[in-house]
């Protein structure tokens, strides 16, 4: 007889936890961010439909559609607008570039395989206005607006024919099977697909050296070495990337650069955790951004916000974003903010995340060179386990080291760009399990300051060090560590209390 009301009470408990999640959504964090934050616009396309077997598409894995993909393309924004579509099937091809008006739409089962031949991706600039080249991005998108990619399909960037692999991330069945080619370095240390990418930067050293206008053919030798961003938007607003999962790039996966108006919904983003450069999401010097119910595995950054490029202090460059409901497996950094910062960054809302065994869960970085200031971000409920290093890292001596490089002594004297963290809320955090529950490293001209710590549980190996912080306050805090739990160097109005 008790029965029914066990049934009723979970029953209960299931409506009450959906409700919960439905009041959740997109529209809940926008109103409930810590600062004044409008709605973000999403695209919206005429009723056309044009699909890529109409232009001559064949999914057979082998014939390159690049042609076929971008007649549609040109058609579909020609016509004013509408939906792209790719059926299911498996879609080699050579880069797409989106345009105004489209929804690259992929239908269950489609799978786009970018190819491997990269003679197929020409020396481009990196934005229409850009002094710059680098080889065409398998998606890419300049001054584009109202642009999406949506459906459940996968797109397969053809990263592992260009990343360079160190050994000492690879298992051994791993390294035997790619030095059956490519190129290994003198001292045995990294695999390079090719000559051309192990010999990119002594070329392209020698080719700034030889000329200050060089033209987009120069760069062809150094192409494998350029790498280049899976998908890159430049410039464009409007922007929806739906259900759709991205995986294997180049470089990193998403990168999105001054763009505005910025949604991501329910997207899986995925690199091996060996993939070098392999970023998850850059958000870089872009505005009004939300990234919501997204799945991140990575080989470098998950999460990450970028900013440069900015000219004064309440000019930043990044600004207006909000992150809620994303998971974190594998990744340098479930949230990471850097490492350049020089553009400004502020108003950001990290809410309802799981971090789970990535090496770092909050991750702040930046060195002098390259930082700027960053303030106004907060981060809450969010639940970490088996983090590697630190739970919550500050680290102005960041130094970013290419494959192949040693690691050098960080500048600390750059009289400019010096970053200045302040004014971080980070709340309502469970961890278990790190090596170290919190470290906070300034300058000694900049120390990080303003940051307030409340109802924070960590069980870690070590506890609470700060170098050259200011102002830091611990409201309920606590640490299970081994001894030092707190421990600090440089620094002055530390508060901890209940």
């Amino acid at each position: 007889m008790k029965a029914p009301v066990i049934l009723t009470s979970f029953f209960c408990f299931v409506f009450s936890v959906h409700t919960y999640s439905q009041e959740k959504n997109i529209d809940y964090y926008i109103q409930h961010a810590p600062f004044k934050m409008s709605n973000v616009a999403i695209p919206a396309f005429a009723d056309k439909k044009f699909s890529i077997t109409d232009f001559g598409g064949v999914n057979d894995g082998i014939t390159l559609n690049t042609l076929a993909i971008a007649k549609a393309i040109d058609a579909c924004t020609k016509a004013g607008g509408g939906m792209v579509i790719v059926p299911a099937g498996n879609w080699l091809t050579g880069p797409i570039e989106l345009k105004s008006n489209v929804d690259l739409h992929l239908e269950h089962g489609a799978f786009i395989q970018f190819t491997k031949d990269h003679t197929q991706y020409p020396i481009i600039r990196a934005g229409n206005n850009s002094n710059s080249f680098t080889p065409a991005s398998p998606i890419y998108a300049y001054d584009a607006t109202n642009i999406a990619i949506t459906g459940d399909g996968v797109i397969d960037g053809a990263g592992d024919s260009w990343r360079p692999v160190k050994k000492e991330k690879a298992n051994p069945g791993l390294w035997a099977d790619i030095t059956k080619s490519g190129v290994i370095s003198k001292d045995g240390k990294v695999w390079w697909p090719s000559f051309e990418a192990i010999s990119g930067e002594e070329y392209l050293k020698k080719l700034k050296d030889r000329t200050n206008k060089p033209a987009a053919e120069d760069f062809l030798p150094a192409r494998d070495y350029l790498r280049p961003y899976m998908l890159y938007l430049v410039h464009c607003d409007n922007i929806l990337i739906q259900g759709i999962t991205l995986k294997n790039s180049p470089k990193f996966i998403f990168y999105p650069n001054h763009c505005t108006n910025l949604t991501m919904y329910a997207v899986n983003v995925y690199n091996d955790w060996w993939a070098q450069n392999g970023d998850a999401i850059d958000i870089s010097a872009c505005k009004n951004v939300v990234i919501y119910k997204c799945t991140v595995n990575a080989g470098d950054d998950g999460i990450c916000m970028k900013s440069s490029g900015g000219r004064g202090v309440d000019n930043a460059e990044l600004e207006n974003i909000v992150i809620a409901q994303c998971t974190v497996f594998r990744a340098h950094g479930g949230f990471v903010i850097g490492s350049n910062t020089d553009g400004g960054m502020r108003n950001i809302y990290v809410s309802d995340c799981n971090f789970i065994g990535t090496d770092i869960g909050i991750r702040v970085k930046s060195n002098a060179g390259r930082g700027g200031l960053v303030k106004n971000i907060y981060v809450e409920n969010i639940i970490m386990k088996n983090i590697i290093h630190e739970a919550v890292l500050f680290n102005t001596y960041y130094e970013d080291v290419p494959a192949g490089k040693d690691i050098k002594d960080v500048k600390t004297t750059v009289a400019d760009k010096v970053p200045e963290f302040t004014e971080f809320h980070i709340s309502n955090i469970k961890c278990d399990g790190a090596k170290q529950a919190i470290s906070i490293v300034g300058l000694p001209q900049q120390p990080v300051h303003h940051i307030y710590f409340e109802n924070v549980n960590i069980k870690a190996d070590r506890g609470f060090e700060s170098v050259d912080a200011a102002d830091i306050d611990l409201k309920n805090v606590t640490i299970d560590s081994h001894k030092p739990i707190y421990e600090t160097h440089g620094c002055k109005n530390i508060h901890g209390h209940d």
